[in-house]
């Protein structure tokens, strides 16, 4: 998941977002859809100045303001694509707009997460190559998990489910990746009292070496303290605002760009990571 960014799915929150209706899609006060637009222009411009392509979706005025998030609606493994099932009713439509992006790049579909099942992308760690850890919560159902292992397992990847808690409660959203932010194969941002200690363990026995993000950052920014984007082993990019944090992965060896990002990231619960969805990394 820190391989060097080549290809990655987005989709612009100046189109997306207009006109969104905060109270409906849970965003807090200081969501501004202009604002958020231009910062998701500046994290575009960071993203492509790292080398990568970014493949933009269909850029059609329909309403899915979280659309922006595209690390959510599917999964891309080694051997194709996997189409989620979103656990966010006002979600449901996205997944297919992955999957028509993938028929027009050429990326094959591996399966497809069916109803009653459901998996979004930010519960998903890949450990390893042949490690997929999933998280259990209000997002992620045990069915969808059954479902994924069920694709991989014959592809000799293990699938391995952990609980979340419920944190600030079913509308807003705790993901796996709310907690972990791989940085490098051998390195991980996280905040360790919410993760689950089964997979804490299965960490530290992968020999992944953890960083603390600050508590104070990761509990007044709701977690997107902690939600950094890799675009090559050790170059991340984050939220503006969290300086504790980002001198921890500095102090680990790691190059951090920032971008502003109070109405877009902050306000809508969602960082540079959910904000992507990478489809090729070196």
């Amino acid at each position: 998941m820190a391989g060097p960014l080549k290809r990655v799915l987005m989709r612009r929150a100046s189109s997306a977002m207009r006109g969104a209706d905060a109270k409906r899609w849970h965003y807090a006060l200081g969501f501004d859809a202009g604002r958020a637009g231009s910062q998701h222009e500046a994290l575009a411009r960071l993203v492509a100045a790292s080398g990568a392509d970014i493949e933009w979706l269909d850029d059609s005025e329909d309403g899915l303001a979280d659309s922006v998030f595209t690390h959510d609606p599917s999964l891309v493994t080694d051997h194709g694509a996997v189409i989620l099932s979103m656990g966010k009713p006002l979600r449901e439509p996205e997944p297919a707009l992955h999957e028509a992006a993938y028929a027009r790049l050429g990326v094959p579909v591996l399966g497809r997460i069916e109803k009653p099942g459901q998996v979004e992308g930010g519960d998903c760690v890949w450990v390893d190559r042949t490690t997929l850890a999933i998280g259990r919560g209000v997002r992620t159902n045990q069915d969808g998990i059954q479902q994924m292992a069920n694709l991989l397992t014959p592809h000799g990847i293990s699938v391995y489910g952990f609980d979340l808690p419920l944190w600030h409660g079913e509308e807003a959203c705790l993901h796996l990746m709310s907690v972990i932010s791989p940085l490098a194969d051998d390195l991980a941002l996280v905040y360790a009292p919410l993760l689950p200690a089964a997979f804490y363990q299965m960490l530290k026995t992968k020999g992944i070496r953890l960083v603390e993000g600050d508590a104070d950052e990761f509990l007044a920014s709701n977690g997107l303290s902690l939600n950094v984007l890799p675009t090559a082993p050790r170059e991340v990019i984050a939220v503006a605002g969290f300086p504790k944090t980002a001198a921890a992965m500095e102090a680990a060896g790691c190059t951090v760009k920032t971008f502003e990002a109070d109405a877009l990231c902050i306000a809508c619960e969602g960082g540079p990571t959910c904000l992507t969805r990478p489809v090729l990394r070196g």
